[in-house]
This record gives C-alpha cells, sequence and structure tokens, in this order.
C-alpha cells in the first residue's frame, strides 16, 4: 500500500525524546526499574514502520506514552517518601477474561459494585499516580483529565459511544495500565502495529504484572475505604495471555465470559476501527484483515494455556444467560470469591442494574461485510469453541 500523505508529515517516535518529555512534567528523574525499556523501544520501532500515524495521533499516542512515564515516576518517588505503600495488602480475587464484545465490561462493573469489591477506575488508569498538590482521596483534576479525554474521543469517533460504557468513575481495564509499560494488547488495540504483536506472544510480561501488583497497592493506599476489599480486574489481554495473570495472582478465581463469535468478532473489529480512527488511516477492511486472525490466535493461546492452568481456577459466564439472569450470575461468582449472598448484596446489584441498562446507550451497529469477514470462516476457525461454549 502507498504510504499515507498524513503519515509522510509525521515525525518518528523516539524513546529518549519521550522520557526527557515525561522527566521535565514530572520534575523528577527515577523511573525505578527500567525493564520497560525492551518493549517500550520495540514498540516504537513498529509504530515509526508500520502504524501510520496521523499528526493527530502521533501527539495522542505520545501523550498516552508521556503520562505513563510520568504516573510512573510520581509513584516511585511516593513509594520513597511513603515506604509503607508496599506493606499494602492487596485482594486480587477474581480476574475476567474471555473474547471481547462478551459482555465483559458491563460484568465486572456489576461484580466491582457489591459490598466488600472494587475495581481499577478509569480515570486511575490513565493516571495512577495523584496529580501535584491532589489532596489525598480527592483527584478532582485526574478526573476531569479523564472526562477531556472521553469527550475528545467521542468527537472524533462518536460510534464509540455505542460500543464501550467510557465513564470516568466506573471500574474498567488494567490493559490501560500495563500498556503504559508497553505490555498487554492495549497496544495494539490503540496502534496498528502487527510486528508488535507477533513479538509481545514471544515476550516474558511477568515483570508488567508485578509492577501492575504495586501500582494496585498504590492505588489502595490513595484510597484506605479500599482496605480489606476485594479487587476484580478485567482485560482482553488475559486471554491470550492467561498464564501471566493466573500466576501473578495465584487465589484469583479467572472467569471467563461466552458469547457466540458471530457477534463478538465483528463487534470487537468495529470498534478496533473506532480505536484507531482516532490515531491512523486504516481502511475497515485492513482492520477486519489483521483482527480476525489475531482474535482467532487470542484463542488458539488461551485453550492450550487454559488445559495447563487448570480447571478448578475457572467459572464460565454465557453472555446469554447474563442477559436473562444477571444477579443469579453475579451471584455465583461473588460466592466463589467469599462474598456473601444476602439480600443487601441483592439490593446493591438490582440498583446497579438499574441505572446500567443496554438501552441507556445508543445501539452498536456493525456487520460481517463492512470488515471483509466471512460467517462460514468465523464458524470454521472457532468451531471447537463454538462447540463447547455457545452451542
Amino acid at each position: 500500500m502507498a504510504t499515507q500523505p498524513d503519515q509522510i508529515q509525521t515525525q518518528p517516535l523516539e524513546r529518549e525524546a519521550l522520557l526527557q518529555q515525561a522527566r521535565e512534567r514530572a520534575g523528577l528523574s527515577d523511573f525505578g526499574d527500567e525493564w520497560f525499556f525492551e518493549p517500550m523501544d520495540r514498540y516504537i520501532e513498529a509504530s515509526n514502520r508500520e502504524g501510520r500515524l496521523t499528526p493527530a495521533g502521533r501527539a495522542s499516542t505520545t501523550e498516552v506514552i508521556v503520562k505513563g512515564l510520568v504516573s510512573r515516576l510520581r509513584m516511585v518517588e511516593d513509594i520513597k517518601r511513603h515506604p509503607e505503600i508496599l506493606d499494602e495488602k492487596v485482594d486480587v480475587a477474581g480476574i475476567i477474561l474471555g473474547l471481547p464484545r462478551t459482555g465483559s465490561t458491563i460484568f465486572q462493573r456489576l461484580l466491582a459494585s457489591a459490598p466488600g469489591m472494587t475495581g481499577l477506575r478509569w480515570y486511575e488508569a490513565q493516571n495512577f499516580a495523584p496529580f501535584p498538590g491532589e489532596e489525598r482521596g480527592n483527584p478532582v483534576e485526574r478526573r476531569a483529565y479523564a472526562q477531556a479525554m472521553i469527550d475528545g474521543w467521542l468527537q472524533l469517533s462518536p460510534e464509540l459511544a455505542s460500543i464501550h460504557p467510557l465513564e470516568p468513575d466506573a471500574p474498567d481495564e488494567e490493559i490501560l495500565v500495563l500498556g503504559q509499560m508497553f505490555v498487554s494488547t492495549m497496544i495494539e488495540g490503540m496502534n496498528y502495529v502487527p510486528s508488535f504483536s507477533r513479538w509481545l506472544n514471544t515476550y516474558d510480561q511477568s515483570k508488567g504484572h508485578e509492577d501492575l501488583k504495586t501500582i494496585l497497592k498504590y492505588l489502595q493506599w490513595q484510597d484506605p475505604s479500599r482496605k480489606g476489599r476485594k479487587w476484580i480486574l478485567k482485560s482482553p489481554s488475559n486471554l491470550p495471555y492467561a498464564e501471566v495473570a493466573a500466576k501473578a495472582f495465584p487465589d484469583a478465581l479467572l472467569i471467563m465470559t461466552h458469547r457466540d463469535p458471530l457477534q463478538t468478532v465483528p463487534s470487537y473489529v468495529s470498534m478496533q476501527a473506532a480505536l484507531y480512527k482516532l490515531s491512523a488511516t486504516l481502511t475497515d477492511e485492513e482492520v477486519g484483515a489483521f483482527w480476525f486472525p489475531r482474535l482467532v490466535e487470542w484463542m488458539r493461546l488461551f485453550e492450550a494455556a487454559r488445559e495447563r492452568i487448570g480447571e478448578d481456577r475457572f467459572i464460565d459466564i454465557d453472555y446469554r444467560e447474563v442477559g436473562k439472569e444477571p444477579m443469579a450470575q453475579a451471584e455465583r461468582v461473588l460466592s466463589r470469591m467469599g462474598i456473601p449472598v444476602d439480600a443487601q448484596l441483592e439490593e446493591v446489584l438490582a440498583e446497579f442494574l438499574a441505572g446500567n441498562k443496554r438501552e441507556q446507550r445508543p445501539m452498536h451497529d456493525y456487520s460481517l461485510e463492512r470488515f471483509g469477514l466471512d460467517e462460514e470462516a468465523i464458524k470454521r476457525e472457532f468451531a471447537t469453541y463454538r462447540e463447547r461454549y455457545i452451542l
């Protein structure tokens, strides 16, 4: 394919320039363990070579990288000043995994709304370190930053409103934090970097999850009301790299959400097309050509990992059953995680469901044809999965 005109105008990303921007913004220089330089370099190389970043895309990508580095600098400094952060006891009780578009977002938020539960909030995923001068437990500026991001995204790609509910205080995916360390599928989800995706399959991502543990301690320290609560995590990155998450949090229940790939594949490809619109120049067919085989690969990686991990760690949740009996499905999981199923729990879950109905958002319109996808190919590639969980 010919080089896009706006790609020619885009200056390449450079690691040292990005690090220096972060140092200057934070007024700090200690990044702690610099293990993340390797995946950072791999990502920068792939993005410069194949990312097709528009000038606006380069600017937004730079901001994502720099703010992540700034959060890291600030966290390292806060831990030096408050070493008790590392004494926080974080209980990750559950990790949701599954193909994207399987109802995992609403299910995570439902579980996180239960008494005794908590989740990583979207504004925290954008900036996990407090801003200078922020009152502990009152992150007004970080919430405003997150809302401005959401407003900007929806202006550039309005269809996102129908695809993924974006709210600063709502629980969301740790993939957004891991992506700031250049591990997790957030990288390929926000930028078109096929070679980086191939490389990530071969890379040991465990150091990213070790840092994630520290970040969860840091977030819990920032909000003392979380002490004693159980965390529920969720990320599509947990599907292809399930063993990384399972080993990092060995006591966590692995919650697999299921929905027919005939719906999830075109729905997710549609989401990716909307996200890529924020930063790059790709056709719908190109998005489909990358993401269909990538989702097949994710499932192949997961199926092999699940066998090694062992069935006792898993609980399976059918999208159709959540639609019919969301309370019953949530209570199945919460009881496995040691949360009492009582009248108070049922009242809280019912209140959450009343305010988070699907019809309260615009409908998500997508089709196989728009992305060059074929129904028979999806049935063929996901035959084993569909036979086990769907049909």
